[in-house]
């Protein structure tokens, strides 16, 4: 019986590279996200993959029934789940005597809470099959910078988070990794990644990882992996 993950945020960027590389491994894989025409979008270019089933599922992180709507629909359709994906995030960036209180909102909301409320709603069915969560976190995870205050706290109470149910969990033989990339070519902030972006991380190489993680001896647990572009333009000669 082939394996099964669910993906937030999903149909796009991180998410949606980490869907076609578990694709091609032969695992099932749901993505979710708040928007149907990006899943409608997103559902027709992993179909046309190969190897792992493709369902997608209309859900919003910080509604934590969403979530338990989603792994219900997951379980439902092939009868167990063995990897969580917390990949959804946003990132809204101002100087903290201009930030709104509904972009502080946003931000902790969806890229701490809503890990929350997946992971909760996933622990159940990774309990029976034993599986494994990861959660996308950022190098903002341990960096700070100017301008970031809501998606640093955001991305450093991840980390947190992460490191502390992975401790909450290992008893269960459910494994927990937070990765934390630095650039990537992806869509935060509106941005859409072009031929100026190849120097960054690409969404298929955190795919990668992802499935080298699985692959891995289950006696060993990377529980927090740094990942950075090999030469970024400021380093070059």
């Amino acid at each position: 019986m082939n394996k099964t993950a669910y993906i937030t945020g999903g149909s796009k960027g991180i998410g949606l590279g980490i869907a076609q590389v578990l694709l091609k491994e032969g695992i099932n894989v749901a993505i979710s996200a708040r928007t149907q025409s990006d899943l409608k979008t997103a559902e027709e270019h992993l179909k046309a993959i190969g190897k792992g089933e493709v369902i997608v599922i209309q859900s919003d992180v910080r509604n934590l029934a969403n979530e338990e709507s989603a792994i219900q629909k997951v379980v439902a359709t092939w009868g167990r789940l063995d990897y969580c994906i917390a990949n959804a995030g946003i990132g809204k960036f101002s100087a903290i005597d201009e930030m709104t209180v509904e972009d502080w909102n946003a931000v902790v909301d969806i890229n701490l809470t809503g890990v929350f409320h997946t992971v909760k709603a996933c622990i159940p069915a990774l309990k029976k099959s034993k599986g494994y969560i990861i959660t996308m976190a950022s190098l903002a995870g341990t960096n700070f910078f100017q301008a970031g205050a809501a998606y640093n706290a955001s991305k450093f109470g991840l980390v947190g988070f992460s490191q502390a149910i992975m401790l909450d969990l290992r008893p269960y033989e459910i494994k927990v990794t937070t990765i934390m990339p630095g650039s990537v070519a992806t869509f935060i902030n509106g941005q859409t990644p072009s031929e100026k972006d190849d120097w960054k991380i690409q969404p298929e190489d955190i795919g990668q990882m992802v499935a080298d993680l699985f692959r891995m001896n289950p006696r060993t647990l990377p529980s927090k992996l740094e990942v950075r572009p090999s030469v970024p333009p400021s380093a070059r000669k």
